[in-house]
């Protein structure tokens, strides 16, 4: 994925500091639409009821978001492998975590989803109320996020989780946690890992929120192996980001193409 833009033009630089804000502000839009509904129905509806509303909300929403990006954005996202999951029962979807938009990506395909969450997106105002209803899981608390994941799994939910525990710094993987193995070997759940290829580095770890995106992007995401529970947790994260580095090779990188 090499797709480049006509750089250095001033009419495409106006496009693409235009589509950032149509990006940014459709995503807020979203949100806060919601934010009211997500605050009254979690406690007014029994817990499973609300769950299952706000998980559905959230992946419907997230894959609209994703269409806007398309029609208006020039982004492409390839996500049709992740379909193969839907209905697959119970399952760790553990993935490279490159961009800001990788659980958008993931969820939107994946209406009963549960992501492990940084505590401070739980916290925050745009995002956190969304994420309650849903029952997504905190991860400042290891062993309350390990045995809230084995709920949510045992409750049929795929689980969202990103192994090196925060964005990319170091592409094309940094070094993988023990969280993910830990989970598997609690839930005796597999793990499916997936693999998560963009065109630029938009929205990665060194890519402010507010600096104009380098357009087209694509992104690709794919499936890659599926792994049964593990038995010594430190031999499996060893084994899964030996393999996620292996995968993503030189496709794990995006180019270095970051607009002034």
């Amino acid at each position: 994925m090499t797709d480049r833009g006509p750089s250095g033009n001033p009419l495409w630089i106006v496009y693409e500091s235009l589509a950032m804000v149509v990006g940014l502000g459709t995503l807020a839009l979203i949100c806060l639409g919601w934010l009211p509904f997500a605050l009254l129905f979690k406690p007014l509806l029994p817990r499973r009821w609300a769950q299952w509303v706000g998980r559905g909300f959230i992946a419907n929403g997230f894959r609209f978001y994703l269409g806007i990006l398309e029609i208006f954005c020039a982004c492409r996202f390839d996500l049709q492998e992740l379909d193969q999951l839907r209905d697959s029962g119970p399952l760790i979807v553990a993935a490279n975590h490159p961009s800001l938009l990788d659980a958008v990506m993931i969820v939107s395909r994946l209406p009963n989803a549960v992501c492990v969450m940084k505590a401070s997106l739980m916290d925050n105002l745009l995002f956190g109320a969304a994420a309650r209803l849903a029952r997504y899981i905190r991860n400042d608390a290891p062993l309350e996020m390990i045995l809230n994941s084995r709920e949510a799994l045992q409750d049929g939910a795929k689980l969202v989780i990103f192994p090196e525990g925060t964005r990319t710094a170091n592409f094309p993987l940094d070094p993988c946690t023990p969280s993910t193995g830990l989970v598997a070997n609690r839930a005796k759940v597999p793990v499916q890992t997936v693999l998560i290829e963009f065109s630029t580095p938009y929205l990665g770890k060194a890519w402010p929120l507010f600096r104009r995106p380098a357009l087209p992007l694509s992104c690709r995401v794919r499936l890659g192996r599926r792994f049964d529970p593990p038995t010594n947790v430190q031999v499996f994260t060893a084994e899964i980001e030996a393999y996620f580095r292996a995968e993503l090779g030189e496709n794990g990188r995006p180019p270095v193409h970051v607009p002034a």
